[in-house]
């Protein structure tokens, strides 16, 4: 391993700031690692859905289980890429089975709901440790970066699910209308395991396609993780300053050492020196000092400033020092007095504070009930009696339909069947909004104008009425077709529609 030939910057970085580089060199190589990892893993879901067609569940839970192994090629890519070699498409995609076989059967057992995962494949995969070496390793990284590695799991996860279930409502906005009104969730989950299999594998597939763009982002931040604590560690930085420090000096070295044989015969010899400050001196030897006199001289020394400071501080303080003995003294009979009746006044006048509080409050409460009387008023009137029921007002126009009772002619079946040869569009709108109008004057659905024809629906759902709720269904698909869709009913079926509503109001019954 060349530290001089690493393609980022090496230095100690926070554990946030360490992941962000893993982000950014994700996404310097975003092409390689997306293609390699989609190559490798998209024809193992494939050959999993096909044996697995049954159960698709199953199918995403082992795809899911498999992950630290498909997670061993973009490791590959980006530590190779660290130090400038960057391998090709071909030559990851042909390195990929000797990848796996150290420690693959540890990484899928007991090793595989790590919360380090990928903090610590690189131990494995890399240095190439086993055993009690691994486990001494693992002590050492884990001692700092072992709750980010955690963290950056669980954030994992949660973004896998919030991005899958993104995708899902993704796919039902695309939906048609006129299918989703056929489709009933509790019907779909239980015909699932016959008809609609092929939905739940195509909403699975979801997934892998998902994990293209995430999983190599998530295991670069785990290197990146693994490369920060190993430059705190190894002291990488500082080893790199020496490095550039000895490729600077290694241009002029032999220049200093010519300079130093050339300069070597003018340096003179050297003598000891004679002016008296040796040790066998007499100026040292004839010096009264004695021990006693050495101890007094120190403690001056330390006893004055810089060394010695003294300053007096008086604070207040908490502890548990004797109280100060009371004042033995009593007060002046004057000043009693004077205390007393104060406070006799002082609670005079809190009392008449609080009534005058009191009365201000009750005065708001008052001319606020008679500032607004008139909406109060309106406010209880609203309210009906008991055993009344409250009229609901009716919309006027709903999706472009005037659903008004007066606007429907007395006999709605009749109109209609007079209205398919010319005008099939306006046949079936005077059923639809006759519909309408009878559900909220007839049922007392409430309808707003804003309610959409799936609303309608559910709300039909809730009357628990079998006939009405088909006849709804059916004529609101045809409705849909012809309003939409510009594709008018069969012959057939404008008669059963027209015969569906006389079955149900009666022949005639418009409201």
């Amino acid at each position: 391993m060349r530290l001089s030939d690493v393609t980022v910057t090496i230095r100690p970085r926070t554990t946030w700031e360490a992941m962000d580089l893993g982000v950014l060199m994700a996404q310097r190589h975003r092409r390689l690692l997306m293609t390699s990892w989609a190559i490798v893993t998209l024809p193992v879901y494939a050959l999993l859905s096909l044996l697995l067609w049954d159960s698709p569940s199953l199918v995403v839970f082992l795809f899911w289980w498999l992950k630290p192994a498909f997670d061993r090629l973009p490791l590959y890519i980006v530590s190779k890429a660290l130090f400038g070699e960057t391998p090709t498409l071909k030559q990851a995609l042909r390195q990929w089975p000797a990848l796996l076989k150290p420690q693959l059967l540890a990484s899928l057992t007991w090793r595989r709901l790590s919360l380090s995962r990928s903090f610590l494949m690189p131990v494995v995969q890399l240095e190439g440790l086993a055993g009690e070496a691994r486990e001494q390793r693992l002590r050492v990284l884990l001692q700092r970066n072992g709750g980010a590695a955690q963290w950056l799991t669980i954030i994992g996860v949660h973004l896998e699910t919030a991005l899958w279930f993104g995708l899902m409502a993704l796919f039902y906005l695309f939906v048609p209308q006129q299918v989703e009104l056929e489709w009933d969730w509790q019907t779909l989950v239980a015909v699932a395991e016959h008809d609609w299999l092929w939905l739940e594998h195509l909403l699975n597939f979801l997934y892998p396609l998902l994990l293209i763009i995430w999983e190599p982002i998530y295991v670069a931040c785990g290197f990146s993780l693994y490369l920060n604590r190993r430059t705190i560690l190894e002291a990488w930085d500082i080893e790199l300053v020496f490095r550039r420090l000895r490729q600077r000096l290694s241009a002029v070295a032999p220049l200093l050492l010519l300079a130093a044989v050339m300069l070597l015969p003018l340096v003179p010899p050297a003598w000891a020196a004679e002016d008296g400050t040796a040790p066998d001196s007499p100026r040292l030897l004839n010096q009264p000092v004695t021990s006693q006199a050495s101890r007094e001289s120190i403690k001056a020394i330390l006893d004055a400033p810089p060394f010695k400071n003294p300053e007096t501080v008086t604070r207040y303080r908490f502890g548990e020092e004797a109280p100060e003995p009371a004042e033995t003294d009593e007060a002046p009979g004057w000043l009693k007095t004077m205390f007393n009746w104060g406070a006799k006044r002082f609670e005079t006048i809190a009392a008449l504070i609080q009534v005058l509080l009191w009365a201000a409050l009750v005065g708001a409460v008052a001319w606020l009930a008679w500032r607004y009387r008139e909406r109060l008023n309106a406010l209880v009137n609203r309210r009906p009696a008991k055993g009344q029921v409250m009229e609901r007002p009716t919309p006027a126009r709903m999706f472009g339909l005037d659903i008004r009772e007066e606007s429907l002619p007395d006999d709605v079946a009749s109109s209609a069947e007079q209205l398919w040869s010319s005008a099939p569009r306006e046949a079936l709108g005077l059923l639809y909004r006759a519909l309408l109008s009878r559900l909220h004057h007839g049922f007392g659905i409430p309808l707003k104008p804003s309610d959409t024809e799936g609303q309608v629906l559910h709300r039909v759902e809730q009357l628990q009425q079998e006939q009405l709720l088909a006849f709804s269904k059916n004529l609101t698909l045809h409705w849909q077709n012809i309003a939409y869709g510009h594709r008018p009913p069969p012959a057939h079926l404008q008669q059963e529609l027209c015969d569906g509503w006389r079955g149900l109001f009666g022949p005639g019954a418009s409201q």
